[in-house]
Parts: C-alpha cells; structure tokens; sequence
C-alpha cells in the first residue's frame, strides 16, 4: 500500500522505530487473516512468503522465497499457492476493509488497468501468445486485470481476476490439469474489470470516480454499465495530450514512481477540476521540469468559499410605511 507523502518536498529518512512499526503492522493483519486458512501452517508459511516478497531478495521465485525463509526446498511456497486450503476470496475482502481504513472512503477512485507476466513455459494458467504490456510486443505471458483504490492518503490493489484466452477455455483438460474449476468460461477483460466493480458495489462503498485506458474504456458495453449504475468514469488514463506527456516525463524521470504520482495526478483532477490541474502540468512541463504529484498540487489552487462582508442594515421606522396604506375613508 502506497501513502502519499507529507506536503513537504523533503524526503524524511527512515528510522528504526518506523521499521519496527512497518513489522508490528504486518503481524497483526496476518492475525487478522487467520480465519481463511483451514490448518495454521499455511497460515505461518503465508507470512513467511509476504516476507519475502517485501525483502530486498532480486527474484521472487519459490527457490529465493523458501531460502528467504530458511527452507531448503520450494515445495512448501509451492504448495502455498497451489494445493494449500485457504480462501483466497476471503482473504481479498479482509485485504480491501484494511485498505479501507488505512485510506479513508472520501473521494475514492477505482483505476481499471492490467499487467503482464512473461513466462517460459505452457503450464502456468492462462499463459499464451498475447501483448504483453511490460514488454510491448507479444508474446509468451500471462494477462491480469487489475483494480486499484486511490484517495488523498494513498493508494493500493484490492482486487484482481485472471485473463483466460478463449483457447484455454475451450481446453477443458487443460483447465483441469492448471487446476481452473470447471464453472470458469470465457469472459473479456473489461467483462472482468465489470465483475470487479460490481463487488465494490455490493459493498456500498462511495465511489468518486472510475478511470480506465482505452482498452476498457472503448468498451460500450462497460460504459453503459457503469453510467447504469451511476459511476461517473474516464474512458481514457490521457484526458488530454497534456497529461500524456506529463506521464512520459515522469517515466523518462523514474519509471518507479512515475505509476504512482500519475494515478495521484488523476485522482486530483476528478476531484477538484482537470482544467487547472492541466492548466499546472503545462506549466511545469513547459519549465522544464518534473510534473511530481507534489509540484502540481502546490499549483492547483482549490476554490475556498467566498467571504461575505457584514452588512449594517439600518433600523427600519415603520411609521412611514402607513402613509403607503390606504385608509378606510378613501374607500367610502
């Protein structure tokens, strides 16, 4: 989970109290998630594998995790995400109330987007000849479809759900043997992107806005929905070619945090006015510079209520409003 910084452009050094807190944190949500796992060790192996996934190790793969762990063997990591009983649904919907809390519910936005998984092999779910966007071209990957949740205070994953192409669904033997269960059919990905969103609406919590790129987007029959359903969206990550040069300046810049700062920039647009945070990115990419997150909130100037000056209103004498009121006798 990303938090935004403080307003301070200065970078704040880490310190072993904010460590330990990060840990402590991270112990109590894995309690927290003790409920979806049938037998407690998967349950410890599970923190043991989020561990790894958030230690400096180059690659995240059941050898470097299990060695991570002290484990001598992947086999237990393997079986964690394979054949292991836990409800990962569950799981899902304890992860999103956390996420929740942490950030807040004030103008949320939901961000549709995928990501690519290169593979070598034929096994792995879903995997196949398609584009793959990390790479830019096509080839052997694996597709995922993302939904992220984005206030003032931060941003993070709370859902996701697997591409599978239509060759694969129409291989049930293949499904069988990478363990899709047999009600899984063919869906596209904004249908996908759809089933993720209609999950937050079952929860009723308030949504500002949904973006998404063109790929969702372009979908008609996603965008009735949600106009259906009453989820004000943009079709499109680049409302403008501003804000499409702004993200390339941010990836030229740092392609860490050039997704993060961009996704803040978004959310700042729908939730005060895109024509000055445009009005800021122009301004800053025309300077030269970078358009971080910080820079263009500094710029954008929120419309505060006006000021209403006292008015002294004089004492009103009736008296000489009677002469307006005619008399009885004028009618006689």
């Amino acid at each position: 989970m990303k938090q935004n910084k403080n307003t301070t452009h200065t970078e704040t050094q880490t310190t072993a109290s904010d460590v330990g807190r990060w840990v402590q944190t991270l112990f109590r949500l894995h309690e927290r998630l003790a409920p979806r796992f049938v037998r407690p060790e998967p349950h410890r192996r599970m923190l043991a594998y989020l561990q790894g996934l958030l230690s400096e190790t180059s690659r995240k793969n059941g050898w470097q995790l299990a060695e991570h762990a002290g484990e001598a063997r992947p086999d237990g990591m393997q079986r964690l995400l394979s054949s292991a009983v836990w409800d990962t649904d569950g799981v899902r919907d304890d992860l999103r109330c956390y996420a929740l809390e942490v950030l807040g519910q004030e103008n949320a936005t939901l961000v549709i987007d995928e990501s690519c998984f290169p593979k070598r092999g034929k096994k792995s779910a879903g995997v196949g000849l398609q584009y793959c966007g990390t790479s830019g071209r096509v080839e052997n990957c694996q597709v995922g479809v993302f939904l992220s949740y984005v206030t003032a205070k931060g941003h993070t994953l709370i859902d996701r759900e697997l591409y599978l192409p239509l060759d694969w669904c129409e291989d049930r033997e293949r499904c069988r043997a990478a363990g899709i269960p047999e009600a899984v059919r063919f869906q596209t990905k904004p249908e996908l992107a759809r089933r993720m969103v209609e999950r937050i609406g079952h929860t009723q919590i308030p949504v500002s806005w949904v973006v998404a790129d063109t790929v969702y987007g372009g979908n008609l029959d996603l965008r009735l929905w949600l106009e259906a359903h009453g989820y004000p969206y943009r079709d499109e990550l680049f409302p403008t070619t501003t804000f499409r040069l702004a993200y390339d300046r941010l990836r030229a810049d740092g392609a860490k945090r050039a997704d993060r700062d961009y996704v803040r920039i978004l959310h700042l647009a729908a939730s005060t006015s895109e024509t000055d945070v445009e009005t800021a990115l122009q301004i800053v990419l025309e300077a030269g510079n970078t358009p971080t997150f910080l820079t263009i909130r500094d710029l954008v100037h929120v419309p505060t209520a006006c000021q209403i000056p006292p008015i002294q209103a004089p004492v009103l004498d009736l008296s000489s409003y009677d002469q307006l009121i005619p008399s009885r006798r004028t009618h006689v």
